[in-house]
């Protein structure tokens, strides 16, 4: 009987190892897409360097996280991405009446990751998907994002693929305007609109379809938000066309700031585990 358990333990294990590959490698087969990049993240340690650069210090929007390389890393066929309690001088601290953020703090109490594909890869138009498993823990500011590779923020244009703070997913564009104020269209739902107790505690895709002339972001092929590119750019003379350019991938998790809002010690540490992000463009 021993020797029978034996067997029957090593078929469980088998058949639960088979599934998760044949998950973990189930990509869209179209007629109208291909795949034309992916990270799936199958092997531990560091991100693949071919892939990611790294965002370091403190970068924007008030935000509490100093941004270093090492707390990203792969493991099980995730990339986890993990805000962590430190304490360490601030680099780049200049005095604390100074009016940039960055050089205004005298230390660095919480440390996370973002990760770009800036300079390595950028694409135009396509099927972007992560899967991911968010943290929406009091202060986490998890995104999936891109900006254009020509022009400053916000000529460059962002989308935000996903973006989650304060109990709130958000699906938004944003671009320059003619007026004074950033240009935002902008879709929020509320965790308890999803109508599952234990919606935060899975993975889900999300998604996003972009061309010439609209993007439409999805999570679990639910619609969010549908931008119409036509609008972004209001005059033919415009230099750069948002969204009509090339756009990099970012991936972070931000603490605090301006909407992640307050946080604690005791909420520390907090992991974003990503299962996979994939580029698909149409076929010609």
């Amino acid at each position: 009987m021993r020797f029978i358990g034996k067997f029957l333990a090593l078929g469980i294990f088998l058949m639960l190892l088979f599934s998760f590959i044949r998950y973990k490698e189930k990509v869209l087969t179209s007629e109208d897409y291909k795949l034309v990049w992916a990270d799936e993240f199958n092997t531990d340690g560091r991100p693949d360097e071919k892939n990611w650069n790294y965002e370091i210090g403190f970068v924007r929007n008030q935000e509490n996280q100093w941004y270093q390389k090492e707390n990203a890393f792969c493991k099980d066929g995730y990339l986890i991405i993990e805000a962590r309690n430190e304490n360490k001088p601030n680099p780049d601290f200049v005095s604390k009446t100074h009016k940039d953020f960055a050089k205004n703090r005298d230390s660095i109490k919480v440390t996370s990751s973002c990760l770009i594909t800036r300079g390595k890869h950028s694409w135009q138009y396509g099927r972007f998907e992560m899967r991911a498993k968010i943290p929406v823990g009091k202060g986490m500011w998890p995104a999936f994002w891109s900006l254009g590779i020509k022009g400053n923020w916000p000529a460059n244009g962002e989308i935000d693929i996903m973006e989650y703070y304060t109990g709130k997913i958000l699906a938004n564009a944003a671009w320059k305007s003619n007026e004074p104020d950033t240009a935002w269209d902008s879709e929020t739902f509320k965790l308890s609109d999803f109508k599952d107790k234990s919606w935060a505690d899975k993975f889900h895709i999300w998604k996003m379809d972009w061309d010439a002339h609209s993007i439409k972001l999805y999570v679990d092929d639910q619609l969010l938000n549908e931008i119409n590119v036509d609008v972004t750019i209001p005059s033919a003379d415009q230099k750069i066309s948002p969204f009509q350019q090339p756009h990099y991938l970012l991936v972070n998790l931000a603490v605090g700031g301006i909407n992640g809002g307050a946080f604690s010690k005791a909420d520390l540490p907090s992991k974003y585990s990503i299962d996979y992000i994939r580029v698909y463009q149409k076929n010609k």
